[in-house]
């Protein structure tokens, strides 16, 4: 089996980095047109296809063609799906309440406020998490069972995400729930179909790419998107913005709050 090669990997860090960077600037010079800094939101799956788009290039000729593929694939479909799905719930909203909440203490510029509080950190973990995609871009070894493994875990993740955020929708769509809690469907078994979801699907990826080493080196970018999908931004700040609900009390001593469960009597 060939060696990994480190050097064509290094120098596509640089390149990695500067995509992510592209990205955002768009981003923000859109979001100060429109004062509309949520924007960012709906960009956030796509900073990772873009991340794992410029190693899938770099990677031509040094990575298992199989592996890159599988890779390129995975992102993009879960990448995308998540964009459109944010981006059609945004549309024709007013800015998100977390950014208003922000942005409305910020010492002299809102826009230089939110580049260093928003944009800065969320380039950051774009670059970090997707690391363990432009690793297993760069891996040598044929597609293992382990890499089996890992689109399977991946496929789990993604129809919990989509059909969560389905149910969530259509439940929302109906007058007569609101102010309620919705607890059927996947909501029946976890809290957070969405993000266990999301859990899921970078717990794929890293399985892809630790079946060629030094994928397996990577396990902390996906521990860090585990660790902000449940203890960190998704989380606890969706069930903060709950709490008030009638019978989100009962609902929270009910059911699981991440991993899906049957509900407890």
């Amino acid at each position: 089996m060939p060696q990994f090669p480190l050097e064509a990997f290094l120098a596509s860090l640089p390149w990695v980095a500067a995509g992510i960077v592209v990205l955002l600037a768009v981003t923000f010079a859109v979001a100060v047109r429109k004062k509309h800094h949520s924007v960012i939101d709906t960009v956030w799956g796509l900073g990772f296809v873009v991340a794992a788009a410029v190693s899938w290039l770099l990677s031509a000729g040094h990575g298992d063609d199989g592996r890159r593929l599988l890779l390129m694939a995975l992102v993009a479909v879960w990448g995308i799906r998540l964009a459109v799905h944010i981006g059609i719930r945004a549309h024709g909203k007013d800015e998100d309440p977390r950014y208003v909440k922000m942005l409305s203490s910020a010492p002299g510029s809102r826009d230089v406020y939110a580049l260093r509080k928003v944009y800065l950190p969320q380039g950051l973990l774009m670059f970090f998490i997707s690391l363990t995609v432009q690793v297993g871009m760069f891996g040598t070894a044929g597609l293992g069972w382990l890499a089996v493994l890992g689109g399977l875990v991946w496929l789990l993740g993604l129809v919990f995400e989509t059909v969560g955020d389905r149910q969530l929708e259509q439940f929302k769509a109906d007058p007569a729930n609101k102010g309620t809690v919705l607890n059927t469907g996947l909501w029946r078994y976890t809290r957070h179909p969405n993000y266990f979801g999301d859990a899921a699907v970078w717990t794929g990826l890293f399985l892809v790419a630790a079946d060629s080493w030094p994928g397996v080196l990577t396990v902390l970018s996906p521990a860090v998107m585990i660790w902000l999908l449940a203890r960190g931004s998704g989380k606890p700040l969706t069930e903060k913005a709950m709490s008030s609900r009638p019978g989100y009390k009962e609902y929270v001593e009910s059911t699981s709050g991440f991993i899906p469960w049957p509900p407890r009597r």
